[in-house]
């Protein structure tokens, strides 16, 4: 059999082309992630401290703390999960185990692809219409923690429909052939399977909560609380508003300048410490199953 050598070579050259391709695109990605957190981390570290995180801002803001930017942007972060993520489960255990393939389910899953496409300033106009001005909750933890948990719930839904997917059906035909209940399969067998894959669609919806600004500057952010939060209905600082308000309010801006960049710093790191929590839940999960 004669070989094509010609034609070898040129499958090799293509090869070669698109592996360098993947990888310069996988090196500008980590180039830039690098040079923001070195940019952020140059900039922001002089302005790192005990009282930085432990006391609240002063004198409008130019000096003082950032920790009740800091415990606001958890309760909202962590609220909004805790929230969303029972709610995308089970949508996605309907939508993956219990609904029929048919036109309603194309148009939910439509529906839930294009909510997950909406600028995030629209999902905090309407939980300013709605939870804060319709139901009575005011500028509130409650209505920033609903308004983030209908802003994520897109994420989770679509990881977990996933994450159902990925297991094999081997496991609920053979664990409804040992007379389990649909019910009982789904509980005990597809879920715990599932799980690891679901915790991603977790972790990203955990970041995204921590990181917005627009959804919550209309229904829980405040320029300025003097107490920590009490109950569901206080209204609370957070860093990403704060970082905001640093930018673009006042007269001294070029003084706060550390302050937006160590608040900034302060951020990624709370979004990274969160992250790495689930990811090691993650990785226990995917070795008990």
């Amino acid at each position: 059999m004669r070989i094509d050598t010609k034609h070898l070579k040129r499958r090799r050259q293509m090869q070669s082309l698109m592996w360098g391709v993947f990888r310069g695109s996988s090196l500008v990605n980590a180039a830039a992630l690098g040079i923001i957190c070195a940019f952020l981390f140059v900039n922001g570290l002089p302005a790192i401290s005990w009282e930085f995180l432990t006391q609240p801002p002063r004198d409008s803001m130019t000096a003082g703390g950032i920790l009740p930017c800091i415990i606001g942007t958890v309760i909202l972060s962590v609220g909004s999960m805790l929230v969303a993520f029972p709610l995308g489960v089970c949508a996605a255990i309907y939508l993956n185990e219990y609904a029929r393939p048919g036109r309603t389910v194309r148009l939910i899953r439509l529906g839930i692809a294009n909510l997950a496409g909406v600028p995030s300033v629209v999902f905090g106009l309407f939980g300013l219409a709605f939870f804060v001005t319709f139901f009575g909750m005011g500028v509130s933890i409650a209505s920033g923690v609903l308004t983030l948990t209908i802003l994520v719930l897109p994420v989770i839904i679509g990881t977990a429909e996933e994450a159902l997917k990925s297991v094999p059906s081997t496991y609920r035909e053979a664990s409804l052939g040992l007379g389990a209940t649909k019910w009982q399969t789904i509980r005990l067998v597809v879920l715990p399977a599932a799980l690891p894959g679901m915790l991603t669609g977790a972790i990203l919806g955990l970041s995204r909560a921590a990181g917005e600004t627009a959804a919550i500057m209309f229904t829980a952010a405040v320029f300025f609380a003097p107490k920590l939060p009490t109950s569901l209905t206080s209204d609370v600082m957070a860093l990403p508003y704060h970082i905001y308000v640093l930018a673009t309010a006042g007269t001294e801006i070029e003084k706060t300048r550390p302050l937006q960049y160590g608040t900034a710093l302060v951020l990624i790191a709370l979004v990274l410490g969160m992250n790495l929590i689930a990811i090691v839940l993650r990785a226990r999960l995917q070795r008990k199953h």
